[in-house]
């Protein structure tokens, strides 16, 4: 992207909610100061200099944080140098503990940072970390990613990468400028269920692609408990506030790059969605909290649930649900549907045209429960084999944490292009401000930006699979 004016591209992009796709912006009527030329600073197979020793540090210590802190500490070529949150008692703790971790040979200066809500500014200039691991407030993300990347170091954010189709095209832009990866850390794409689909798609299996379900549906209701530190105090106002898909990457991540959206197949084209109507935040406030309390004050507007539905460049659909409000059990759907065949989670289900030799006779029945030895024996995602043992004594949502974490250290180390782009956590997080847009409009269709500008068309499947 050259010869650009940012703020005037960006400013532009905002009409693709009211239906303008980023193919008419680069039309012969687009506006003389947007002129659109072929990116040679694409970053979809991007390989940063390998880095002998990655030098980490961290930005927000919570529950989360302070696991990865844990876990990067663990790897080797790792070295923790700075950890910075608001509360002193967080930095200092997740520092203690990280300079335990090898017997405190690897770890051993590590700087806090706590107190000022500007002391991650600090942290950057005077460590020079070279990559950032990034887990605060979602409002956060875009700010914190794209000071990270102009510092010169990587940048890894928690979901979302960013809240708004903008602040995703400021990291893009950052991105390709800087020759950084920003990546968004979707734990799930690393879940053994998630890797065997992933194998089982690429070698064929269910034939050609046609449709996928995906959904975060879990009860969170008791982060409001959290109310004036933690996860809660500050989330409570996002389902408040938005009404949309608030959380749409856990579930659509894996079926994403099943389809291979994004990398060189198919894309992302447009969306639907609905909510329902907004009760359950309301009634439990009412339950657990006295009446002059702050969350009996909200009007509550974002909908208990909501039902997306995207269509890809080619055709294929995809369901996503989200719900953190409603009384029922964890669900992420994770299903995969082709041609020849139905790959289906929560719990792991297989059905194959003509039957699983030695389990069933034809498609009407599920392979689940212990029958499923077989397909895994033939399936086993090779990544999961030389990692997933190590991964569940790790810990981490029972190891995907722990093996995310890894692969990002043994990709910087060798040089090697990450397993997530900055494309691919744009596009996925898009679905949330594009939903809201729908749900205000009644459930107009909203056009997916492009954040590649046609460069996902050259972008390889991911590699792991060899």
């Amino acid at each position: 992207m050259k010869n650009i004016d940012r703020r005037n591209f960006i400013k532009k992009t905002a009409l693709i909610g009211a239906g303008m796709s980023l193919g008419r912006l680069f039309s012969s009527n687009a506006s003389n100061d947007v002129l659109f030329e072929p990116n040679d600073r694409y970053m979809g197979g991007f390989k940063a200099p390998k880095l002998d020793t990655v030098r980490i540090a961290l930005i927000g210590v919570g529950a989360r944080g302070s696991s990865h802190a844990i876990q990067l500490a663990s790897i080797a070529g790792t070295e923790i140098i700075a950890i910075c949150d608001l509360y002193e008692d967080l930095a200092k703790s997740s520092a203690l503990k990280c300079t335990h971790i090898g017997k405190g040979l690897r770890h051993k200066h590590i700087g806090t940072y706590y107190g000022d809500e500007d002391q991650w500014k600090v942290m950057l200039e005077e460590t020079k970390p070279d990559a950032v691991f990034i887990a605060t407030n979602w409002n956060n993300h875009a700010l914190m990613a794209i000071a990270t990347m102009k510092k010169g170091a990587h940048a890894f954010v928690e979901v979302p990468i960013a809240v708004t189709l903008e602040e995703m095209w400021e990291i893009v832009f950052a991105s390709e400028q800087t020759q950084k990866h920003c990546m968004m850390m979707e734990n799930v794409n690393y879940g053994r269920e998630e890797l065997l689909y992933l194998n089982m798609c690429r070698q064929g299996v269910i034939g050609e692609l046609l449709h996928a379900e995906a959904s975060y549906i879990h009860d969170l209701r008791e982060q409001m408990y959290n109310v004036d530190r933690g996860t809660g105090s500050w989330r409570t106002y996002h389902y408040a506030k938005r009404n949309g898909n608030l959380y749409p990457t856990h579930g659509l991540g894996p079926v994403a790059q099943y389809m291979n959206l994004v990398r060189g197949e198919d894309n992302f084209s447009s969306l639907v969605s609905f909510s329902t109507l907004a009760l359950g935040r309301k009634y439990f406030a009412e339950k657990n909290f006295p009446k002059a309390h702050k969350w009996n004050q909200i009007n509550y507007t974002g909908g208990d649930l909501n039902t997306s539905i995207i269509k890809t460049t080619m055709g294929r659909t995809i369901m996503i649900q989200w719900d953190e409000t409603s009384p029922r059990p964890y669900t992420r759907h994770n299903l995969i549907q082709g041609t020849k065949g139905t790959l289906a989670g929560f719990p792991t289900r297989v059905s194959l045209e003509g039957g699983v030799e030695g389990v069933t006779e034809d498609h009407h029945n599920w392979v689940q429960g212990d029958h499923l030895e077989k397909i895994y024996e033939k399936y086993e995602h090779p990544l999961y084999v030389r990692l997933g043992k190590l991964s569940e004594k790790m810990g981490g949502h029972g190891g995907k944490d722990f093996m995310m974490l890894f692969r990002i250290v043994e990709c910087l180390r060798q040089g090697e292009p990450l397993d997530q782009n900055v494309y691919e956590g744009c596009f996925w997080s898009a679905v949330s401000p594009l939903s809201e847009r729908s749900v205000e409009q009644g459930g107009t269709p909203q056009v997916f930006p492009d954040f590649t500008r046609g460069e996902w068309k050259r972008t390889h499947p991911l590699t792991i699979i060899k």
